[in-house]
């Protein structure tokens, strides 16, 4: 993928597959490929399809695939889960991992992908898009402000050598702060001002999360589940495009 400062408005848009198989998934991808960067494919759709399956067919269909599996276990299994996708083939572009597993798994991950012949970005989940400030503190015990957290997070993803991070586009200006302009910073919780909000909670629309140094932006229903995904996605390509 290119880099964030030569980026068009169509390369940073890349639409969330939240389907449940492959078949519709592929439908998505063949009519809304030639107005967005990529597509991500998470858990349900690997889940339901297989994860080689997912990668190959999307892959040989033109889509760019950020993976989102949100690799999170001891060191030793994810650098062997990063190894396995590369024997994939070059479909890969983009990578997560979640920051949660600690600084010895982000590491194994990055001397892992250093092995393949096609490297995918490597990129380190923070704090997810519906878990706000009450939650975090009062369910998963974190004593921290939610910004603060999200933050340590991105430094501990630089250090071990991860490309980017996932954040909230509420966080992109602290982490921006922290962590300067080279690392990139993918943000889900991105809804068109003419989209609803569903289930996400930190959520800022697409002009607001490019203004705060966003690269790319994750956008899924307001797309996918519009009765007509290309006349949505050619709307949000006039709005990122006119940022």
């Amino acid at each position: 993928m290119p880099t964030p400062r030569t980026l068009t408005p169509r390369e940073r848009i890349l639409v969330a597959l939240d389907s449940s198989t492959l078949d519709e998934a592929l439908g998505l991808v063949e009519r809304l490929r030639p107005y967005v960067g990529g597509f991500k494919v998470g858990l349900e759709l690997c889940t339901a399809a297989g994860v080689p399956a997912v990668v190959t067919q999307i892959a040989a269909a033109g889509g760019a695939i950020f993976l989102d599996l949100k690799l999170h276990d001891i060191p030793n299994t994810v650098a062997g889960a990063v190894r396995a996708l590369g024997a994939l083939g070059s479909g890969v572009r983009m990578l997560t991992l979640h920051c949660q597993g600690g600084s010895a798994m982000l590491r194994a991950a990055v001397s892992a992908a250093a092995t393949l012949p096609q490297r995918p970005l490597l990129l380190g989940v923070t704090v997810l898009t519906s878990v706000d400030s009450a939650l975090l503190q009062n369910e998963l015990g974190v004593a921290a402000g939610l910004e603060d957290h999200v933050v340590a997070f991105a430094r501990m993803a630089r250090d071990c050598g991860l490309d980017g991070v996932i954040a909230s586009p509420q966080e992109v200006a602290a982490i921006r702060r922290a962590c300067g302009t080279d690392l990139l910073i993918v943000t889900p919780g991105v809804r068109p001002s003419w989209a609803a909000a569903g289930d996400q909670r930190r959520i800022m629309t697409p002009g607001d999360a490019l203004g705060v140094g966003a690269d790319y932006l994750v956008i899924g229903r307001p797309l996918t589940a519009a009765a007509d995904p290309v006349a949505a996605a050619k709307r949000l390509l006039t709005e990122v495009g006119s940022e």
